[in-house]
């Protein structure tokens, strides 16, 4: 679709400001390492990611809106095949694939080789805006063959798909955000979103509790399927933050992306 690149930065760069605006207004937690050194870090690696996709888009010409817009062409995915108005397969096609992201990220914590991926977001000893743009460029790849194959699959609209995707990186910078919500409006977010208390749970050193809130945008996956811890047994000053790995080593670029090839 026209302008859809621009329009999905714009939103990433607006919405990536305003949180790191407000998290260092009202910080929940006191940060273990200096910004600068993760921050670099952090940004190179979804620099990586945008040239690992820009390559995977020369093998595979449509990457998730064009492979959208191509089955819509051919009549191809279960959506196609039917005849419904954008206000039910829009919204429905992002539910699906919120569904599909929280599967995703389950099991990157279930498959050993997977987990040795994902643990380069896990890696973070500290969690903020920038943590949600913290994935292996080989991880950013698998999900996105995930995205293509359910695309043909259930022929969502290129709009529907357009909406989702900004709103899975708004949502994911939201929720990793190191920011204070007052605890009763928590509670009321946390009836539909994933707020960041919700998901800094999920980044705790604890296994127990890092196996746990796997939702990104939606909080109603992780309440259907018995995955929710509501709060980190420590509290959230107390916790730890990232794995075994509590020194300067996940702060670095080269030790960061050689991570999943390393034994421990």
């Amino acid at each position: 679709m026209e302008h859809e690149t621009l329009i999905r930065l714009s939103a990433f760069v607006g919405l990536f400001a305003l949180f790191a605006v407000v998290e260092a207004w009202v910080p929940r937690r006191v940060r273990t390492q200096p910004r600068q050194t993760r921050w670099f870090t952090n940004w190179a690696i979804i620099i990586l990611d945008a040239l690992t996709l820009r390559l995977l888009a020369i093998v595979i010409p449509l990457l998730a809106v064009g492979a959208a817009i191509d089955a819509a062409q051919n009549g191809w995915g279960l959506m196609n095949m039917v005849t419904l108005p954008l206000w039910i397969t829009v919204p429905l096609s992002i539910l699906v694939f919120d569904l599909a992201i929280w599967a995703q990220h389950l099991v990157t914590h279930k498959i050993p080789i997977l987990w040795r991926i994902h643990r380069v977001h896990h890696a973070d000893r500290d969690i903020d805006v920038t943590t949600a743009i913290r994935f292996h460029p080989v991880e950013i790849a698998l999900s996105m063959l995930l995205k293509i194959g359910l695309v043909y699959l259930l022929g969502p609209p290129a709009l529907g798909i357009i909406l989702f995707e900004i709103m899975l990186n708004g949502t994911a910078m939201f929720n990793h955000a190191n920011i204070r919500i007052p605890l009763k409006l928590d509670a009321i977010l946390r009836k539909v979103l994933v707020t960041p208390d919700m998901h800094r749970v999920h980044h705790s050193v604890h296994r127990y509790e890092h196996d746990s809130n796997y939702g990104f945008a939606l909080s109603l996956w992780d309440r259907l399927f018995g995955t929710y811890i509501a709060q980190p047994e420590k509290g959230h000053e107390n916790m730890t933050i990232g794995l075994e790995w509590q020194d300067d080593r996940p702060a670095k670029l080269g030790w960061t992306l050689t991570l999943p090839f390393k034994r421990k």
